[in-house]
């Protein structure tokens, strides 16, 4: 970490500003698992307190407080939706969850693959974006070097940090983010860090 840290540092000194008044990287990981996934579908479009609140209920709803594809098909749609899921979401975590008791999405294989063949296992399902790929790359497959420049976080913490007088286009965060390769993923994490102490994360 010492290295990415200081590639960061030396690569731009803004990003080096925070790393300096943030302090230690301490990103939580989270396993690769369903309830991870589930997880990023449940964050989709929502700010981070909100989809925390939902994601609580949804999981204190198993009973166990662990969110398994078995545990969320026996959950009906109708007590989903009380619980806070829009009828999208609902849909997407019941077809995740069927793919997963099928055994059609193995976690254990995505651990073993390179980010772009991830993408496209991942994307291949129902209401699985670029974004929620981009989440479980960073939080659950622990891979250094994601950026997920259409973020609104990402770009209202570029805005805020860079001075900028608008909300950066995912283009602009880009082009930002050149130097931060290979570490982007570590960069990430400094800017969602840099709005508030947990940011969601």
């Amino acid at each position: 970490m010492r290295k990415a840290l200081l590639h960061l540092k030396k690569a731009d000194p803004v990003l080096g500003g925070l790393i300096e008044r943030i302090g230690s990287y301490a990103i939580e990981f989270l396993e690769p698992s369903f309830g991870t996934l589930a997880k990023a579908i449940v964050y989709q479009q929502l700010s981070g307190k909100v989809a925390q609140v939902i994601y609580q209920r949804l999981a204190g709803a198993t009973g166990d407080g662990r969110l398994t594809a078995e545990a969320a098909l026996r959950l009906s749609p109708a007590r989903m939706r009380a619980l806070g899921l829009s009828k999208q979401k609902i849909a997407y975590l019941r077809d995740l969850a069927g793919r997963t008791v099928s055994g059609e999405v193995d976690f254990a294989a995505l651990k073993r693959l390179p980010d772009r063949l991830v993408y496209r296992r991942l994307m291949a399902l129902k209401g699985i974006g670029t974004w929620t790929v981009q989440m479980f790359l960073i939080f659950a497959l622990r891979r250094a070097n994601v950026l997920p420049s259409a973020d609104l976080g990402i770009r209202a913490a570029v805005k805020k940090a860079y001075g900028l007088t608008e909300l950066p286009p995912p283009a602009a965060v880009e082009a930002l983010a050149r130097p931060w390769h290979p570490y982007c993923t570590v960069a990430c994490w400094y800017l969602w860090r840099s709005l508030e102490a947990k940011a969601g994360l």
